[in-house]
């Protein structure tokens, strides 16, 4: 099933250094391009395909793209840019944590870029979208500011995150516990409309308004927007959502640490360490050269 997110402001990054050594070519299930390659695409051989198995596509293809959108390619200079933050910010976080196989074995295997937002005719947009947790597409490329971090989780790499926590979910479950915390307070497709802002959501107990559409969105929001945010900034927001809503807040999210903890060996503290660490590194990343 295809689902979509419509975030209006609205994704797992890097961890292992690029080698000269030859990679491993036969443990890569994806089809390498047969058309005119270029220095980009030798560069995502190397730190896409043969580690991960991941296909980056930033040259636009019809049969990836939405129809229903006007849509512009992305920008080769934007396109090398994401590419590396990607790797940088989430896939090797993961590693760094966790070792290559959670990637490889479990990050949806197509990244799609597109060089436009996916405007719709209520004025709002898509910023991303995931399909049956195999592909994800990244709308606005060719907008990104790289050195503002936070521009940058709530275009992209909240929306990742998100995405990722799905795949964990869907292989296995997590308590129903979860579910009855926030019980009949989901409301649904109305999410966009119901409040008025992050903040209020927060007041009833939500991450954000889209946490409270329903329980498997909320799950995952809980884990994207904990590992994008500071300390600093996740104590903020508790405190916004004063005594009730912090209290429901902290309830859901003992479970989700629980579960990544239990389930998958991942302690979440430890992952936003390192995510808020790489994050501080950006300026120091070279998102030009090979």
């Amino acid at each position: 099933m295809k689902s979509k997110w419509i975030f209006l402001i609205p994704v797992i990054v890097g961890f292992i250094a690029c080698t000269d050594d030859e990679p491993d070519k036969n443990h890569s299930i994806i089809t390498v391009e047969t058309g005119e390659q270029n220095e980009f695409d030798g560069w995502l051989l190397n730190n896409y395909i043969y580690p991960y198995n991941i296909e980056f596509k930033y040259r636009m293809e019809d049969i990836e793209s939405d129809m229903d959108y006007t849509l512009v390619p992305a920008e080769m200079k934007k396109s090398v840019q994401l590419a590396k933050l990607i790797k940088h910010l989430c896939i090797e976080a993961y590693d760094e944590l966790a070792g290559p196989d959670y990637i490889r074995n479990y990050f949806p295997k197509v990244i799609h870029i597109i060089g436009s937002f996916a405007f719709r005719n209520n004025g709002t947009f898509e910023l991303g979208t995931a399909e049956g947790g195999m592909k994800i597409t990244l709308y606005g490329a060719n907008y990104i500011d790289p050195t503002n971090i936070n521009l940058l989780n709530e275009w992209y790499f909240k929306t990742i995150h998100h995405e990722f926590t799905h795949i964990f979910t869907q292989t296995k479950e997590y308590t129903s516990d979860f579910q009855l915390i926030s019980g009949t307070s989901y409301v649904g497709d109305a999410w966009n409309d119901y409040w008025s802002s992050d903040a209020e959501a927060q007041k009833a107990g939500f991450v954000s308004q889209y946490a409270s559409k329903e329980a498997n969105e909320d799950f995952a929001e809980n884990v994207c927007i904990y590992l994008t945010q500071s300390s600093k900034q996740w104590d903020a927001m508790l405190t916004g959502a004063g005594t009730a809503g912090a209290e429901i807040i902290k309830q859901k999210f003992e479970v989700v640490y629980n579960y990544m903890k239990d389930s998958w060996n991942i302690d979440l503290n430890q992952l936003r360490d390192i995510v808020q660490r790489r994050s501080s590194e950006i300026d120091k990343l070279d998102l030009e050269n090979f």
